[in-house]
């Protein structure tokens, strides 16, 4: 928890104006009413200021902090960014009492940082619960005016779960993002897919935060997107979706997914039923006109990621249904790659189910297609999970031809990462076959990566492999280790299936 009771000095101070000129310019109207606010508040007073980017929050806070209109006002800025934070009203009141009152100066108290305890989902947040519960107690020991900076989602979610505390509000400021600020935004999280690590990181999370205010932004509470921002508002949906499949919690994508789905099937329906003499003649763009997210692709594309939720949580039905639409919109619009794309994922449940051969004339198929379009990056992931397929049919040599063609693809593209999964495998194979030393070097090549892009959910699987290896070797204590690490790991991100057998391995373990 940071808290300062004056602005911190400006970094390139003429850059600094300049943007917070421009935020202010855009939101002229909110900041006077934020000021007369602030005038006339004295002791506890509740109010609230929508910000949804962080940036503009610091701008918000700079400008008031050197308005002329404020120079009567002694700030304390707080910042409480703990998501687990539980007790506001004990952490207030401790930084309250190290305040040094100034002489003829009203303490004012803003409040940010807050929306990562509240969170985007789930139900009645702890710091939320704890609001509600002990609002009698604010008027008592927090005998200033109370601004909360927080982002649209965080205030409805405030709103919702803490009704009686959110019933003392005396004042909601919306301020708008500015036209800079959302050009900047758009820019880095409409940025290419390999340009953010494929796994659950900070830069992930990041990026998941940004496309959240951008989606407030967007379709702002109690409004509807229109025109041009419906296009962003249902891209930023579907990013979103993959976002959160990329931290493997597909229900959560799943929503996203499920609305960027039905909006553009919704409209795409309506676009069909304009003419063109009416679309022409029309002053301003329509929904059916602006609405283009890369057409059929961006469905094929929402398909697969649903396809991709249900595959996560093992409900392959559900899985296999949209990826079947994906394959037949593909091949109805003769695009290659996405029919590619579709028989590889629908290869990948045909063989968690253990039907290997349709896996195979699926990966097959898949291969084909990739060495038709002269997609050689591609094809190094459909003879991986051949490979897969060859070592379930404990064809170890064929597998092991397969994966090292992967590898050699792998290698010949620079990706570090994805070699990870194919060293993994070369360990499989040589376990299988006995070659216990190298199978060891492969699975530590495999780690070493894993812990190089910290891919802590993918580490599990290499652990539980060391452990089976220790097993063969009968060094029960080695196994018992590496299985207590990949339990401890599936437990971390709650895939119960994983977890249950290495339960079962840890309990057939020798004493």
């Amino acid at each position: 928890m940071n808290s300062s009771k004056k602005p911190s000095p400006l970094s390139n101070p003429g850059r600094q104006y300049e943007e917070i000129g421009q935020f202010l310019a855009h939101n002229q109207g909110e900041l006077a009413e934020l000021l007369t606010f602030i005038d006339f508040a004295e002791g506890f007073t509740l109010g609230f200021i929508e910000v949804n980017f962080s940036p503009d929050q610091d701008r918000l806070i700079e400008a008031l902090t050197r308005h002329d209109d404020c120079q009567g006002i002694q700030w304390v800025i707080l910042e409480f960014a703990d998501p687990n934070l539980r007790f506001l009203r004990d952490e207030l009141v401790q930084e309250l009492d190290k305040i040094q009152p100034e002489a003829d100066k009203k303490i004012v108290v803003i409040i940010k940082g807050l929306a990562k305890s509240i969170g985007v989902f789930g139900e009645h947040p702890p710091v939320l619960m704890d609001l509600n519960f002990v609002r009698d107690a604010y008027k008592r020991t927090v005998p200033h005016p109370l601004l909360f900076i927080l982002p649209d989602y965080a205030i409805t979610r405030l709103a919702k779960f803490a009704p009686d505390f959110w019933a003392w509000t005396s004042g909601v400021f919306r301020f708008k993002t500015s036209p800079q600020m959302q050009e900047a935004a758009i820019e880095r999280a409409f940025q290419p897919a390999e340009s953010f690590p494929p796994i659950a990181t900070p830069e992930q999370q990041e990026r998941v935060e940004l496309l959240q205010r951008l989606l407030m932004d967007y379709q702002p509470t109690g409004e509807q997107a229109t025109g041009e921002n419906l296009q962003h508002y249902t891209e930023i949906l579907e990013q979103l979706g993959e976002a959160y499949l990329v931290q493997r919690k597909p229900e959560e994508a799943r929503e996203y997914l499920e609305a960027a789905l039905k909006l553009t099937l919704r409209l795409r329906s309506a676009s069909t039923l304009r003419s063109a003499s009416t679309l022409r003649s029309a002053s301003t763009p329509s929904e059916a006109e602006v609405l283009k997210p890369d057409d059929l692709g961006f469905q094929v594309r929402v398909f697969n990621q649903l396809g991709e939720s249900y595959r996560q949580q093992r409900q392959f039905e559900a899985a296999i249904e949209f990826y079947q639409q994906s394959l037949t919109l593909s091949r109805r619009v003769e695009n290659r790659r996405g029919e590619a794309t579709a028989l590889f994922y629908l290869g990948n449940v045909y063989l968690e189910l253990r039907q290997l051969k349709q896996a195979e004339s699926l990966y097959q198929d898949c291969l084909e297609i990739e060495q038709e379009v002269d997609d050689r990056y591609a094809q190094a992931d459909t003879y991986h999970q051949l490979g897969n397929v060859a070592v379930e049919l404990r064809e170890y040599e064929q597998a092991r031809q397969y994966y090292q063609q992967a590898l050699d693809i792998k290698i010949e593209f620079r990706d570090r990462y994805a070699q990870a999964s194919t060293y993994h495998q070369l360990g499989r194979v040589a376990e299988e076959l006995r070659e216990y030393e190298q199978a060891r070097l492969y699975y530590q090549q495999a780690l070493d990566i894993k812990i190089e892009f910290r891919d802590r959910y993918e580490q599990a699987g290499t652990y539980g492999q060391l452990g089976l290896l220790a097993i063969a070797q009968e060094n029960y204590a080695e196994a018992r280790v590496n299985l207590q690490t990949a339990l401890e790991i599936y437990l971390e991100y709650q895939d119960d299936y994983r977890a249950d057998v290495v339960r079962e391995l840890l309990a057939q373990l020798p004493d």
